[in-house]
């Protein structure tokens, strides 16, 4: 393989992984951080909170800044806003202060991630590009499978400030290579900033996901919530008639007529639901129903990132051997299986069937992310990369988000159907079977792919004797 595809997705990921660890690490150093700066650890979650609307805002910004400036000045930006932003966040010494260093992180991740992955995108051959995803995620995931232990260490040992001032080694490292190796790639002809919808969509995005995402954490009353994403949707909605008169619209929605972006987003944002979810009931399972502690329940989750890290080498042989059609209905299936065996879970499940499940479904799901991230490009024209990445990436996000409020109204609906006040296992199983039933509505979009869908990357038509153009090849 030619380096090009291994040398920019490690480089990118080397800042990646930063960012991916800073954003597990925390959550284990919360009481200690909280217990320092005098505050309760529910007020805490206020830094999470803005780390994410900070996320949000930039977002949409995102692909017009690389084909304005050039992705290498964003992307070595980002890594500049992220690293000393994580050490104004060590030197906090309050909650206003932590509050407003995380917000500014999240600006970093913001232009850091979708960035980085325009420059892969745009510098890597179509028919190398699984290879070069796989590359660039596998760092980004050894993060949250080392970021809890890690945190806790540093917590322990040292002090919770040393979590932010360790990225400042890793951004130094990610600067320099980015300045020594990657290409600078800017737009033939780049379009203006699309002023009103930024702020429509920057508005609409943010209250929506935040809305979404604090939804039955207790950081906001049930009609705060409620408010909060009736808003945001008021204004996505608006957006959605601003892009249609506008010649250059900062998420362009005309990208959906490519069916295989269509596909890839619509059956993929079903399926981001059910990925959203279990993160977030699977704790709360182990711990709430089953009487697990903090660390045997840790014990049994790390097998969902040990199966996605372990699924990343293999990827790209599994799908030029099924091409993405097959491919994504039949793990699709298997995706769902996983799901609803997890519903199946009681605290005497051994522990190495737990495992195991959880092992098998993270290599699953990890597959189905990498095909559908990769498939939405394959028709994409190089120029219209940046567009097609910011949207992807704002969606991906919402939808996530979304997984976590489904699961959330879930449980508050089975609380307030029989009439209690307290969760037994069999609510968390309820939850788990609807996102089965919720995974297994993905499959319908992907029935509707053309068999040879996204061949330019997968090479699957060209094995059998055809090109993706349709036309016969010799062996």
């Amino acid at each position: 393989m030619p380096s090009n595809a291994r040398i920019l997705p490690l480089v990118i990921a080397s800042a990646l992984f930063m960012e991916q660890m800073d954003s597990t690490i925390i959550a284990t150093s919360l009481p200690a951080m909280a217990a320092d700066l005098g505050v309760s650890p529910t007020s805490l979650k206020l830094a999470f909170t803005t780390y994410l609307l900070g996320l949000t805002v930039v977002l949409p910004v995102s692909g017009w800044a690389a084909d304005r400036f050039g992705a290498k000045t964003v992307f070595r930006l980002a890594i500049v806003i992220f690293t000393l932003a994580s050490a104004a966040c060590g030197l906090a010494d309050s909650l206003h202060w932590l509050v407003v260093a995380r917000g500014v992180q999240g600006i970093g991740g913001a232009l850091m991630v979708p960035v980085g992955r325009i420059i892969v995108l745009r510098s890597v051959k179509k028919s190398e590009l699984l290879d070069a995803l796989a590359w660039l995620t596998i760092p980004a995931l050894i993060g949250p499978v080392i970021g809890p232990p890690v945190g806790g260490y540093i917590t322990m040992t040292y002090d919770w400030r040393w979590i932010f001032w360790m990225n400042l080694p890793f951004g130094v490292a990610a600067f320099a290579l980015a300045s020594w190796l990657m290409p600078n790639i800017k737009a033939d002809i780049p379009p203006s900033l699309d002023v009103k919808g930024f702020l429509l969509s920057g508005a609409g995005l943010t209250l929506t996901v935040l809305g979404l995402t604090v939804a039955g954490r207790g950081l906001f009353t049930g009609p705060e919530v409620v408010i909060m994403i009736a808003a945001g949707v008021a204004f996505l909605v608006a957006y959605v008639a601003h892009a249609r008169r506008f010649k250059a619209p900062i998420l362009d929605l005309r990208l959906m007529r490519i069916p295989s972006y269509r596909h890839s987003m619509l059956g993929g944002n079903l399926f981001r639901i059910a990925v959203g979810a279990v993160p977030f009931i699977m704790p709360l399972m182990l711990q709430l129903g089953f009487g697990f502690s903090p660390f045997a329940s840790g014990m049994v989750t790390f097998a969902s990132a040990f199966g996605a890290l372990s699924m990343k080498f293999t990827v790209a042989r599994i799908v030029r051997f099924f091409g993405y059609r097959s491919l994504l209905i039949v793990n699709g299936l298997l995706c769902c299986a996983t799901f609803a065996a997890m519903g199946f879970f009681r605290a005497t499940t051994p522990f190495w069937m737990m495992f195991a499940v959880l092992l098998v479904g993270g290599f699953m799901r990890s597959l189905q992310f990498s095909s559908l991230n990769t498939l939405a490009y394959a028709d994409v024209d190089r120029n219209d990369i940046a567009k097609a990445n910011t949207l992807y990436t704002v969606v991906q996000q919402l939808f996530l988000a979304m997984g976590v409020a489904v699961a959330a109204f879930l449980l508050d609906f089975r609380l307030w159907w029989s009439g209690r006040s307290a969760l037994t296992p069999a609510d968390f199983s309820f939850v788990l079977f609807v996102t089965a039933a919720i995974s297994a509505l993905a499959v319908i979009s992907y029935m509707k792919l053309e068999t040879d869908a996204g061949a330019s990357i997968s090479g699957h038509a060209e094995e059998e004797g055809e090109s993706p153009s349709g036309q016969v090849t010799r062996a």
